[in-house]
């Protein structure tokens, strides 16, 4: 790991359970492909990746989850693609031995290994870019938030099967928080926090 703080980066769940036709296709997120693959590049010693990984079947998954995954069977591991799991092909060159974390549900914080790793960064500012900018990356925002981190979202990296979700937290949610969120694009990002 490089020395404490800094700028480093998360690219949330660009995968190809999310990336390719399928159930949960998002569509939106092959546009923002290009920008959060400039991100990985711009620092690839920084830059952390994170993976969401089904249930193997609804019996397996806890509490509400069981109901969850009974509408979405088709994307447990059981039936679904297994290597639906993996990182976008443009996007698993980039990602280095020790920098992939698994993760069960939305919050990145939730998989014990990305906490642990953010906790020992020290992060100054975290960038998070990926899908999708309502669910995990707003959980994962909130988190960053309560930890006391600067949070950083370039919104032109960031992207949701839903526009008008896509839209509502970009207008309305993430402005509440301004004071420890920072809306801002690829370009500033390259510019003023990774090569400064």
């Amino acid at each position: 790991m490089n020395s404490a703080g800094g700028v480093w980066l998360a690219c949330i769940d660009m995968q190809r359970l999310f990336l390719e036709p399928g159930e949960w296709f998002c569509s939106s997120g092959i546009a923002i492909l290009p920008n959060c693959r400039k991100l990985a590049e711009a620092a690839p010693n920084r830059c952390l990746f994170t993976r969401f990984v089904p249930a193997r079947s609804a019996a397996d998954a806890e509490g509400a989850w069981r109901g969850f995954y009974r509408r979405w069977e088709s994307v447990t591991l059981e039936a679904g693609d297994a290597g639906a799991i993996e990182l976008h092909p443009d996007l698993k060159p980039l990602s280095q031995d020790g920098r992939i974390f698994d993760k069960s549900t939305y919050d990145c914080f939730a998989s014990a290994e990305f906490a642990d790793f953010i906790d020992r960064a020290k992060p100054e500012a975290l960038v998070l870019f990926g899908v999708e900018t309502d669910v995990c990356v707003l959980a994962t925002a909130l988190s960053a938030v309560d930890r006391g981190i600067r949070t950083v979202l370039p919104v032109d990296a960031i992207a949701s099967g839903r526009k008008k979700a896509h839209a509502a937290a970009v207008k309305e949610i993430y402005p509440r928080f301004d004071l420890q969120i920072e809306l801002t694009d690829t370009a500033s990002v390259l510019n003023s926090l990774v090569n400064s």
